[in-house]
């Protein structure tokens, strides 16, 4: 866990940095800041989403996925705990202009999903290899200043998130990583990085009615049961 509390803090530092200096910082500069980051955040999705070896495991994972976090409404429930932070941040001030449970969420979802945040919790969990999510804990401290100057205090949470879902990832990696394949871990990733392209659409402003990516996020670890499956179908017919 010893990776997982440094990710948290730098998270929680970078955002801080971020958050003190983004009272300096005109307005269109932090809107020209979401763009720019929507575009990286794109690119880096596409990363991810282009080394699937299993276009088909993708598309399945990321349907049942989906409908089963429509089902246990897990985006509804996030942005949920990101409006309660907010009342609580903010009582008694004008919440109109606050980005909180879009910085939360976006925030919450950026740092959490990826190939890096997988594998380097595999390395962590199982070899005791904290060198992935030391190079990803450099990156969030970068992208949680930006985050948070162009988004605000909900990204300051976010960091919670991290040590929760992150920290999680790790514990079950220690139990569970020796049966998980190079396969599942590419799989796992591909889906995650097609969730950060719709994460990425979100922050463009491209739809009219916002996707639900936190509905999404089972679906990354469907392929560690959709591969075995595929496998001993694909046994019995060939």
């Amino acid at each position: 866990m010893t990776a997982v509390f440094v990710n948290t803090v730098t998270v929680l530092v970078g955002s801080l940095t971020g958050l003190i200096f983004s009272k300096k910082i005109n307005k269109k500069y932090t809107n020209a800041l979401i763009l720019a980051l929507a575009l990286i955040t794109a690119v880096i999705g596409l990363q991810s989403a282009i080394k699937t070896g299993d276009m088909l495991c993708v598309i399945v994972c990321l349907v049942l996925g989906t409908l089963t976090g429509e089902l246990l409404r897990v985006d509804d429930r996030i942005e949920g705990a990101g409006d309660w932070l907010k009342k609580k941040v903010l009582r008694g001030k004008d919440h109109s202009e606050s980005r909180f449970t879009e910085g939360f969420v976006s925030a919450c979802i950026l740092f959490c999903v990826g190939s890096m945040t997988i594998m380097g919790s595999i390395e962590a969990g199982v070899n005791h290899n904290y060198t992935i999510i030391f190079a990803k804990s450099t990156m969030d401290l970068i992208s949680s200043m930006a985050f948070a100057a162009a988004m605000g205090v909900g990204v300051v949470f976010s960091a919670g998130f991290v040590l929760v879902f992150q920290g999680t990832l790790t514990l079950l990696a220690a139990e569970l990583g020796k049966f998980l394949s190079p396969e599942m871990v590419t799989e796992m990733s591909a889906v995650g990085g097609v969730i950060l392209l719709g994460m990425a659409v979100n922050m463009l402003g491209l739809r009219n009615e916002r996707i639900k990516i936190a509905n999404m996020l089972p679906g990354i670890f469907l392929p560690i049961a959709y591969i075995p499956l595929a496998n001993w179908l694909s046994g019995l017919i060939g």
